[in-house]
């Protein structure tokens, strides 16, 4: 959730931001309403039972001729401490429930607007140019023996698929890759759990606007990550982190599932938009003033390892309106697909600064002793959906598709993938 004190000392800020998101500004006054009330029946509370203790040492001082009726009227406060303690209780849970429909405070110079209105910061490399009419990504990877859509649709239903042959083993060459950049970069790898309990789903954000993208098992109350993002900040939920030397960096690989809720007749072909694939995601803990940096630091490993599959991409900071509630910035790197003549997303990078910490009570020591919330930050180093980028990219007039030097040795040496047939 946002900062109560950032809430109370600069509403304005918050305004601005809900209004760049196209959010409520109204929420930023009800919930000022609500902090007010709860610091106000909370201090109440405090004085009662501040009121109470001493009077309780005076009944236990009291002679016993006097203690009979202090002890009817210890019990009398004691029944309006507690009815004191319940009301600051419940003004709590109403500004919890209300802050937590603010969004993070968006950094300055994020584009405002929806989701069109992104800025473009930088482009690397042409896109290719053919002699011959491209092949798209699905038609490849069926010539490949890569990609097997209706036994996936006949297993599972629309939207799902198999990677067969040469294309998982591709995946796993992909993965295996960033993996290797990952560990370089010093990450500790992480292979994590798919399922969540609610408060670690909360706890990231993904259970509010999204919620109908995610999958839940109510026989369990678990939910089905849509990223290993969600398993990696409940990693250290609760506690208190040592990052005076240096972050904390984590890569985790996991399955994830995602519903595509509204997202019907959208890339219905091939592999761009299904339920479940695979990723591997970057995941740090950092102090807050240390948190653009590490942004940065994260895409940079992100575009180095798409120059070295020699992919064309754009890096764009993302608007706004088209952040989520956790993330304070994103920058999207997305690769040319040339048989859709445009840029499609293969990677996200979010500074959700404090907000997730705040939620999950991540902290750190202060130079004064104090505990404050940490910073985190995530990023894709890799996912099944590149494939498209990849094979479209690279293909060649006979349907066989050159494998990028720098993923070679990571498929035992192979530098081309041939048609079945």
């Amino acid at each position: 959730m946002i900062d109560p004190v950032l809430l109370r000392e600069n509403p304005d800020l918050i305004k601005r931001s809900q209004e760049a998101r196209g959010d409520s500004v109204e929420a930023v006054d009800a919930a000022l309403a609500a902090d007010a009330e709860r610091r106000a029946l909370i201090t109440s509370f405090e004085a009662l039972r501040a009121a109470q203790n001493l009077f309780g040492k005076t009944v236990a001082a009291a002679p016993p001729a006097e203690k009979k009726a202090l002890v009817a009227e210890a019990q009398s406060l004691a029944a309006e401490v507690k009815a004191a303690g319940v009301t600051a209780a419940e003004a709590e849970t109403r500004f919890t429930s209300i802050v937590k429909t603010i969004a993070n405070p968006i950094i300055d110079g994020v584009p405002s607007g929806a989701e069109d209105n992104f800025a473009t910061l930088r482009t690397h490399g042409e896109p290719p140019v053919f002699d011959f009419t491209p092949r798209d990504h699905l038609e490849l990877g069926e010539l490949l023996g890569a990609i097997d859509i209706p036994r996936g649709v006949k297993v599972s239903g629309s939207r799902f698929y198999f990677l067969k042959g040469i294309g998982a083993r591709l995946e796993i060459a992909l993965m295996n890759m960033a993996l290797d950049r990952a560990l370089a970069a010093g990450f500790i790898p992480l292979i994590t759990p798919t399922l969540v309990r609610p408060e670690i789903m909360d706890g990231t954000g993904f259970l509010g606007e999204h919620n109908d993208e995610v999958y839940y098992l109510p026989a369990d109350d678990l939910y089905l990550t849509g990223t290993s993002e969600v398993a990696l900040a409940g990693y250290h939920k609760d506690e208190i982190l040592d990052l005076s030397a240096e972050p904390l960096r984590y890569a985790g690989w996991s399955t994830c599932y995602r519903r595509e809720a509204g997202s019907g007749g959208k890339d219905t072909r091939g592999i761009i938009r299904v339920h479940q694939f695979n990723k591997l995601e970057m995941f740090t803990y950092v102090l807050p003033e240390n948190a653009e940096a590490e942004h940065d630091r994260l895409v940079a490993l992100q575009e180095g390892m798409l120059q070295s599959l020699g992919l064309s991409y754009r890096v764009i900071d993302v608007a706004a309106g088209d952040l989520g509630s956790s993330a304070a910035r994103k920058f999207d790197i997305e690769a040319w697909v040339p048989t859709q003549n445009a840029f499609r997303e293969l990677t996200s990078t979010s500074n959700c600064t404090t907000y997730q910490a705040r939620r999950l009570d991540i902290r750190y020591r202060t130079e004064t002793g104090k505990t404050a919330p940490v910073a985190t930050l995530n990023g894709t180093l890799a996912t099944t959906r590149w494939l498209v980028a990849m094979l479209e990219t690279h293909q060649q007039a006979d349907g066989s598709v050159r494998v990028p030097e720098a993923l070679q040795p990571y498929l035992g040496g192979l530098t081309v993938l041939e048609p079945l047939t």
